[in-house]
């Protein structure tokens, strides 16, 4: 396959699983194994460090697209921080407060796994569990939320938090602690596990859905950017130089980085109107089937 159709492929992937409840880690490492298994990009390997770097900086141009897309949200909770609408906030509780101290308390520990976490990227046997487990969870917290969400606020439910602004310290500590699952064990989705920590803990579909974006502004920006630059200063796991990297290199980097950056943006916009109608049961049934497939695959790599 052509290096820069190859990259369009891998940038649509990338955008399109993003940010959706399905885990974009595990698309792209079963992308390129079955690309690389069927012979269509027989060098697109994860032991190839350009490839690899490759991946981070598709995911960069995915992230990219939610400082765009909620911009006029990023721009009021500025504007009233840290006091929020309200008055009644302060720089711990106020959303911006509430989205650093998710990313506080993920980031450390997750900091902390790190090869750990490399060691079970390449496992696809990790992948297809986390797809299957994390798409149950999905599945059964979603469906016992179903009545709460059909009522609305003025219901008397499980849910008590319809909107980001009134979310609660503890909540945002709960889902930054969830989130952790997402960096150990590719295949979790950090989408997934954020959006049902906060049902769990009590909030809307929508509320969930909204903070999960934005706690993924810090957390994604902070991995991608820490990894790119050991990547690119000669240091990690499979390293590959600036100076390695030649103009038809920085073309297929380029196409990914755009591509990607696009379909997601197109992605997030369909999945808000998408979740607030119909929920997550679907992307939940997806996780399961594909899960199950992958440890089909798995088995037969074994």
């Amino acid at each position: 396959m052509n290096d820069y159709l190859l990259s369009m492929v891998l940038g649509i992937v990338e955008g399109l699983t993003e940010f959706l409840p399905v885990s974009s880690t595990a698309h792209l490492r079963l992308s390129e194994a079955l690309l690389h298994a069927s012979g269509l990009a027989p060098h697109l390997t994860l032991d190839n460090g350009y490839w690899k770097m490759y991946s981070i900086v598709i995911q960069l141009g995915a992230i990219l697209c939610l400082p765009v897309y909620f911009w006029s949200r990023i721009t009021k909770f500025l504007s009233t921080f840290p006091g929020g609408d309200g008055g009644n906030r302060n720089a711990l509780t106020h959303p911006l407060g509430l989205t650093m101290v998710a990313f506080v308390v993920t980031a450390i520990p997750s900091f902390l796994l790190t090869k750990v976490i490399g060691k079970h990227l390449e496992n696809i046997a990790i992948i297809g569990w986390a797809l299957l487990i994390g798409g149950i969870v999905m599945w059964i917290v979603d469906a016992t939320h179903a009545k709460a969400e059909a009522a609305g606020p003025n219901g008397n439910g499980r849910i008590h938090t319809w909107k980001m602004e009134d979310m609660s310290l503890g909540q945002s500590v709960w889902i930054g602690f969830c989130q952790i699952f997402s960096a150990v064990f590719p295949g979790t989705s950090r989408s997934m596990s954020t959006i049902a920590a906060g049902q769990i803990a009590g909030m809307s579909r929508a509320s969930a859905l909204e903070f999960s974006f934005f706690v993924s502004i810090p957390t994604m920006a902070a991995a991608t950017l820490y990894t790119l630059y050991k990547s690119l200063r000669g240091k990690g796991e499979n390293p590959i130089g600036v100076s390695q990297i030649d103009a038809h290199g920085w073309i297929v980097l380029a196409i990914g980085f755009i591509v990607s950056f696009i379909v997601a943006y197109a992605s997030v916009a369909w999945f808000m109107a998408y979740v607030r109608k119909r929920g997550f049961a679907p992307f939940a049934v997806y996780r399961i089937i594909v899960g199950a497939l992958v440890l089909v695959f798995a088995a037969k790599l074994a």
